[in-house]
């Protein structure tokens, strides 16, 4: 008709976030599905920091579904690409009930998506969290697909599903063989605990030595802990955590979030061949935080490592100030002074010198490229700014 002639190039701009696990996802029992063998909760992050931006457009010009990752090509063909633009055309197919509108964009139509992370890739940052919850919700977007779309993102990456909501969210294992009731579900908004602050610690950019996907069933196959964890601690300790959250007790929370995290890594080591994602700068900091929260005899910050070295501290926004200054006197920065801290502001403090001999033992310079401060935001975001689309007129970058 004659709408969709003049509609030659749709196209849709949206912003995902990266979450954290607190009780962390590990191991699939389906690995087409992706269904993990245990429920997880995290933190989402704030985009103001951390962010995955994508454009997806469609035109009738275009010969072949085609992607951009941060300004390079990348194959389209990806199995869990694919799984994700086939379950959005599927929905959108299904929610036309057949009939295809003029008003409603052809899906015979081919896309071209573009996707760019304002963070390293691959670093142990999450960026397949952020990049496939954002790719769903720009396709959905796109399609006019409304429908309950975490089930979709956990097809692209499993914690993708977690980042399709703001705040504390749950990813519930699900029960059924086909995955329906495997979901991501909010626990509480972003706004529910606004002291609540984040410090991502950089030790490296690099990517990881085993990634995720081959790692985690490595460990199913081989790790008699981690069976364990998923059928008898990991069901205790989201009960608690979700009680800790809602309650805003930082002291349960912290302790449970560092518990895991050990766990986590210690059935990377009960894996065999084992997997080493910490190294001994992770150990330093974990070392460096044990001290800080005995000194102030209780518990102050709290660390949480996903599949990488790079350390996630928790901690209530009285406390930054303070923490970020040891950090600087534990890792001396080598060059960038200036560029150390980055993100949310953080002032200066002159920490009372017991602390620092208690504390501060032995620095080790350069160890931490930089420190990110943020703080649990919102779900996916949809950027009405036409200037910020990351595909031209063309449906090129």
């Amino acid at each position: 008709g004659a709408m969709a002639a003049e509609r030659a190039l749709a196209m849709v701009t949206c912003t995902a976030p990266v979450n954290i696990a607190v009780i962390k996802y590990w191991g699939k029992r389906d690995t087409d599905l992706i269904l993990p063998i245990n429920s997880s909760l995290s933190v989402t992050l704030h985009q103001d920091q951390l962010k995955t931006t994508t454009t997806a457009a469609a035109s009738r010009d275009f010969t072949e579904d085609r992607l951009w990752l941060n300004g390079a090509e990348v194959d389209v063909g990806h199995p869990r690409v694919q799984a994700c633009l086939r379950e959005v055309r599927r929905l959108a197919r299904k929610r036309r009930g057949g009939s295809e509108d003029a008003a409603t964009l052809s899906l015979a139509y081919k896309v071209h998506v573009a996707s760019e992370n304002n963070f390293p890739t691959a670093a142990g940052l999450a960026s397949s969290a952020a990049g496939y919850a954002c790719l769903v919700t720009a396709l959905a977007r796109l399609y006019g697909v409304e429908d309950e779309l975490s089930e979709v993102a956990r097809r692209g990456s499993g914690s993708a599903c977690r980042s399709m909501m703001g705040g504390f969210v749950q990813w519930e294992r699900g029960e059924r063989p086909d995955g329906t009731d495997s979901l991501a579900q909010q626990v509480a908004p972003e706004t529910h605990w606004p002291e609540l602050r984040v410090l991502v610690l950089v030790v490296s950019g690099d990517k990881k030595p085993v990634g995720s996907t081959a790692g985690m069933q490595t460990s199913v196959e081989t790790s008699p802990l981690l069976k364990h964890r998923a059928e008898v601690v990991v069901p205790e300790r989201l009960a608690q955590m979700i009680r800790h959250i809602r309650e805003r007790d930082f002291e349960g929370f912290g302790q449970l979030a560092m518990r895991d995290s050990n766990q986590f890594h210690a059935t990377c080591l009960d894996t065999f061949p084992p997997i080493f994602y910490l190294n001994d700068l992770s150990r330093h900091i974990i070392a460096l935080a044990h001290r800080y929260n005995a000194h102030h005899g209780h518990t102050k910050v709290a660390y949480s490592f996903d599949a990488g070295p790079n350390a996630v501290i928790f901690a209530l926004a009285d406390t930054v100030d303070e923490f970020v200054e040891v950090v600087r006197r534990s890792f001396p920065p080598a060059t960038n002074g200036d560029q150390f801290v980055r993100g949310l502001p953080v002032g200066s403090a002159v920490p009372p010198q017991e602390l620092l001999s208690a504390v501060v033992t032995e620095p080790v310079p350069g160890a931490v490229q930089y420190i990110l401060h943020t703080k649990p935001g919102p779900g996916p975001q949809l950027v009405d700014d036409p200037s910020q689309h990351l595909l031209g007129a063309d449906g090129l970058p």
